[in-house]
């Protein structure tokens, strides 16, 4: 068997719906905490896509993908 893991430690897709207010709760929204979020969110993307030893596509075309979403929303901000 498993031991059960505390809420503050699981990740989101674990998390049940009725438990999702107290996860909420249990996050750290502070400037720190969000840099250290998105500081963790670049080195999994980082490491998973870009620093490969047999490259692709796939981490640059998501990069530009982004790119082209976030400067069309630029572009059209009345839409």
């Amino acid at each position: 068997l498993c031991a059960a893991v505390p809420l503050k430690d699981m990740k989101l897709m674990d998390v049940k719906l009725g438990q999702l207010p107290t996860w909420l709760a249990m996050r750290d929204f502070t400037p720190g905490g969000i840099a250290g979020a998105l500081r963790r969110g670049y080195n999994r993307y980082y490491n998973k896509y870009i620093d490969v030893r047999k490259g692709g596509l796939g981490g640059i075309s998501m990069v530009l993908a982004g790119y082209v979403v976030v400067s069309y929303i630029w572009s059209y901000s009345h839409l």
